[in-house]
Formats: structure tokens, C-alpha cells, sequence
């Protein structure tokens, strides 16, 4: 154990992912001789078959399939911390981007990202994971996420943050809807609204900041998804209250946008990361791909 190549863990990671030999050297560059070579010395120096053939493909054995989780996940790690101490390069990066964002985000935002991102580093990846607000700091500092993107929340050191975008609410309305075009302060308080939580109850952030107010709104039905509460507004008279760069991007023939006639604060969208990955070359181009995209598509673009 004390001689192992680690040359040759890079074979029982691309063999394990791809169960064939042939597909196997042809990632590596290398015959299928060299990764046959690379097998044996594998079994001979962790005392298990590892692969076992099964007509074309290599099938992991079970002593196999129990330390692959772990070998990969610290293979990938090394990479990680090896490749801060090296200058980087888009073009030839095999790096793993993890990006957590708000769900109601993700569809606006992703399609458009990834392309650049392929575009300038077509060997990287991205990986792009639920949000979870009570987990973020941890899972960014032990480098499960690199950056999130969420409205403004009130987090300190050591997570920063830069603001990407801020816009008004919006009020979405079917295009029939007897307040097309009427909307005011008071019907819209008397009107019926679909409200957009993954949470099964408690305010959603546009009727916290009408409370501030002293105002409130009725909540006839409650959703998951802004894609979902859309849908129902097309064929309902409730009004769905949402932030403009969702709202436009979620308009049909059958759905008309409004401005929001309250005093209610902008909704921000920001970027953030852990403070121990600021300068780290990869992930500050990384950022720096995510706001130029960001702002792009803010734009219309």
C-alpha cells in the first residue's frame, strides 16, 4: 500500500464510472492493455478482484462497491486542493463547479450559465444543489458548495456576498382578469393571491414586508413552485405577487405582468461564498462567470 501509484486510481475511477475497459482507455489516453495492466495491479495490491466481466462490461465486485464512495469523493478533494496551488486554466480544467440556488432561480438562470461555462471550460462540471439556508455556512465550508445564489439574507463573516441584481415586485394576472389594467393599492388588497413556499406555512416575504404596513392580503392557495402557481393564475382570478425577472420570464399568451402599486422594499439577489475561498484562482473565475451571466440575462440578453 506503501508503493501505490496513484496513477493507478485514476483507472479504478474512470473503470468504476464507465464498467468497460475500452471506454475506460479511451478517456485515459491509454491502450486497453495499459488499463488491464492498471486492474491487476490494483487486485494484487488491494487483495480483491475488483472488477469481475460480465460479457462487455467490468462489474464492480461488493468490497468494490463499498470503498468507491469514499476513494472518489477524496480523489475528487485532492484534485481540489492540488489545483489551488497551480496556475488555472478554463480550457483545460476538469474541476467540479458546485453551485447551491434558490429552485425558483434555477430554471431562469442554469440554461443560460451552462452553455458559457462549457463554451470556456468544456472539461469542468457543474453541479447545481438544492439551497438550504440553515445548512449553507457548513456545507461552504467544508467545500460541499462553492457558491450559492439567494435573495438577500443576513449573513456575516465568514460568508460574503455581492449583490447581483435588484428589482420590484411584480403582480402576474391572467390576461381576462377584471383588474388587467386596474390594478390599485386597494383591490389588490381585496383581491385573492396564490402565495410561492417550499414551507408549509408561515409568511412568505411579501406579505412580511405588507405587515410592516400594517396591511394584509388573503392567501386562497398556497404552491411550491413558481412555475406551478403560474399555471394556476392562467386558469384561476388569483394574483400572484413575485419578483420582475421571474415574472418576465414566466409570461405566456394567457398571462399579463403588472407593477406592484405598494411601497414594498426591491427584492435583491446575491451571490455568496466562504471567505477561505476568495482567492482561490478557479473559483474567483467562477464567480466571475456567474455575475457576467447573471447580468446578461438581468439585461434581457
Amino acid at each position: 500500500m506503501q508503493q501505490l501509484d496513484l496513477n493507478l486510481l485514476k483507472v479504478f475511477e474512470s473503470l468504476y464510472r464507465e464498467q468497460n475497459m475500452t471506454r475506460t482507455a479511451d478517456i485515459l489516453n491509454i491502450t486497453p492493455s495499459a488499463v488491464s495492466h492498471a486492474v491487476k495491479r490494483l487486485r494484487d495490491s488491494l487483495n480483491d478482484p475488483l472488477f469481475v466481466r460480465q460479457g462487455a462490461s467490468m462489474q464492480p465486485t461488493p468490497a468494490c462497491r463499498r470503498i468507491a464512495p469514499q476513494l472518489l469523493a477524496n480523489l475528487h478533494q485532492l484534485r481540489k486542493t492540488l489545483q489551488q496551488l497551480m496556475d488555472f486554466d478554463p480550457a483545460t480544467t476538469e474541476q467540479t463547479f458546485n453551485l447551491a440556488i434558490h429552485s425558483a432561480l434555477e430554471p431562469l438562470f442554469i440554461p443560460y450559465l451552462y452553455p458559457e461555462l462549457h463554451k470556456l471550460a468544456p472539461k469542468a462540471t457543474l453541479i447545481c444543489k438544492p439551497l438550504d439556508r440553515n445548512k449553507l455556512q457548513r456545507e461552504m465550508a467544508a467545500g460541499l458548495v462553492d457558491v450559492a445564489i439567494d435573495v438577500a439574507q443576513p449573513l456575516g463573516s465568514p460568508i460574503q456576498h455581492l449583490q447581483l441584481s435588484r428589482a420590484p415586485f411584480s403582480v402576474l394576472m391572467k390576461r381576462a382578469h377584471p383588474l388587467a389594467n386596474a390594478l390599485t393599492q386597494e383591490n389588490y388588497l381585496e383581491a385573492q393571491h396564490i402565495a410561492v413556499s417550499n414551507r408549509a406555512k408561515g409568511m412568505v416575504m411579501e406579505d412580511i414586508a405588507l405587515q410592516q404596513q400594517g396591511l394584509i392580503r388573503h392567501i386562497a392557495m398556497r404552491c411550491q413552485t413558481f412555475q406551478t402557481a403560474c399555471k394556476i393564475v392562467e386558469n384561476s382570478e388569483l394574483l400572484l405577487t413575485l419578483p420582475g425577472i421571474i415574472a418576465q420570464q414566466n409570461l405566456s399568451e394567457q398571462l399579463i405582468v403588472t407593477p406592484l402599486h405598494l411601497s414594498l422594499p426591491d427584492i435583491e439577489t446575491h451571490l455568496y461564498w466562504h471567505e477561505n475561498t476568495t482567492h482561490d484562482a478557479s473559483l474567483q473565475w467562477f464567480r466571475e462567470q456567474v455575475q457576467k451571466q447573471w447580468e446578461s440575462v438581468d439585461d434581457g440578453e
